[in-house]
């Protein structure tokens, strides 16, 4: 059983202007998988492919219909200009049925988590760009999806929050959760995912775990770093 399908033919922002093309991979239950490739590679396209925000794709994207929902924490903070981070929390509850106190008991605990309990009332375009990412996170944890769809998550956290981020992910993987994430932080990914998908040009280039890309470059001992590296020369357009 997969949690989400994808099989992108192609994609871009506009219909004569293909940035990804033969994008294929699947998700399992519980499975974190690291969304890996250098600067302007396809990611981003790839997630935004995956949420719906692409105005051409041509290809299909499956979530699994049993599954609750899923939820999108974007690499660049986006919330209402004129409603406090509590009010976000309200919102983003009412959308998602949930009731006053299964949102108070689940925000208390995440505000706890990320130290925001003193500026929950606050406006979240008065705060620094690591707090605002804190709010896109605790937005998407309040939920409890199925699938965590995470674009650049470190970007603007310290070293403390990346670590509770960390905690609160394992903690949903453990109760079922899917996780696929784009991260530049390669040393984490390593640790953390259980698969790797590397894109590069647009198109991927692999999809394996570390023994697996290991195996296929011919690099029995390599850290990630390395596998990274060997691939995009290997597939280098220049």
């Amino acid at each position: 059983m997969s949690v989400l399908k994808v099989h992108i033919n192609e994609a871009g922002y506009k219909t004569n202007e293909i940035v990804i093309k033969d994008i294929k991979f699947e998700i399992k239950p519980g499975e974190l998988v690291g969304l890996l490739g250098p600067n302007g590679a396809g990611k981003s396209t790839t997630i935004k492919g995956l949420i719906g925000t692409l105005e051409y794709i041509n290809g299909t994207i499956e979530f699994d219909q049993d599954e609750r929902r899923y939820a999108y924490i974007p690499e660049q903070p986006v919330f209402y200009d004129d409603l406090t981070m509590w009010e976000h929390f309200q919102f983003t509850a009412s959308v998602c049925g949930m009731t006053d106190s299964e949102m108070e008991k689940r925000v208390g605990e995440l505000l706890k988590i990320f130290r925001l309990g003193e500026v929950k009332h606050h406006l979240p375009r008065t705060f620094s760009k690591g707090m605002q990412q804190k709010l896109m996170i605790i937005l998407a944890f309040l939920v409890r999806p199925s699938l965590y769809i995470i674009d650049e998550p470190f970007v603007g956290l310290d070293p403390r929050a990346i670590r509770d981020f960390l905690k609160l992910l394992e903690a949903e993987r453990e109760n079922g959760a899917s996780v696929l994430m784009s991260t530049h932080v390669l040393d984490t990914a390593e640790r953390i995912c259980d698969r790797f998908l590397l894109i590069a040009y647009g198109e991927m280039i692999a999809n394996g775990d570390m023994k697996e890309l290991q195996e296929m470059l011919n690099l029995p001992d390599a850290a990630l770093f390395d596998c990274f590296e060997q691939l995009l020369e290997d597939n280098d357009h220049d």
